[in-house]
């Protein structure tokens, strides 16, 4: 049932495993929650869970105004990366497929 590190579907909430997987793929080191990629790459799968949530619940307000909050602050760490590193910017939107 798991469709895949970024596509937690069925829940709305990322499972610690799931957390792990996503840190270890994206972070420079063990245990590193700090670096953009990371934060991005976990907004990224929350966001995704919500889209996933909103499919069924149409009229859940209150997680939509979550879920804007959580895509400003991925489009913030977004900017920073991209201002401070472009090249690490380009991999990681290609890694997560958000340009198209």
């Amino acid at each position: 049932m798991n469709g895949g590190i970024l596509n937690n579907q069925g829940d709305i909430m990322i499972t610690k495993e799931n957390k792990e997987q996503i840190i270890a793929e994206y972070g420079t080191h063990a245990g590193d929650t700090g670096s953009p990629e990371v934060q991005i790459a976990l907004l990224t799968a929350r966001i995704n869970d919500l889209n996933a949530h909103f499919t069924v619940h149409k009229k859940d307000h209150h997680s939509r105004r979550g879920l804007l909050k959580m895509v400003g602050q991925r489009r913030n760490l977004l900017g920073y990366l991209k201002k401070k590193d472009i090249t690490r910017y380009r991999e990681l939107i290609a890694r997560l497929g958000l340009r198209k």
